[in-house]
């Protein structure tokens, strides 16, 4: 475990401290929360941008190619406007 001192302004630690009062959790576990949703949501990005970089319209199209062509099911259809 680190110990890491941050400076918030005075407006954005009082929000924290009450959001972290209301779900009955400590600030250290909010903000170590916040922080894990944050550096999440970075990795989930790169992850999709690195997947995205080596993707293949042809591969694509061919694997489409594989798909019956029939009518979607009625509650998984999409409405028209």
């Amino acid at each position: 475990m680190s110990t890491l001192s941050v400076r918030l302004p005075d407006s954005l630690h009082t929000m924290a401290k009450a959001m972290a009062n209301q779900d009955h959790i400590s600030m250290n576990q909010f903000i170590a929360s916040a922080v894990a949703e944050k550096v999440s949501a970075l990795a989930t990005e790169a992850y999709l941008q690195e997947r995205a970089n080596r993707a293949s319209e042809a591969k694509f199209k061919a694997a489409l190619a594989h798909v019956p062509a029939q009518e979607p099911e009625k509650f998984d259809a999409m409405e028209k406007p």
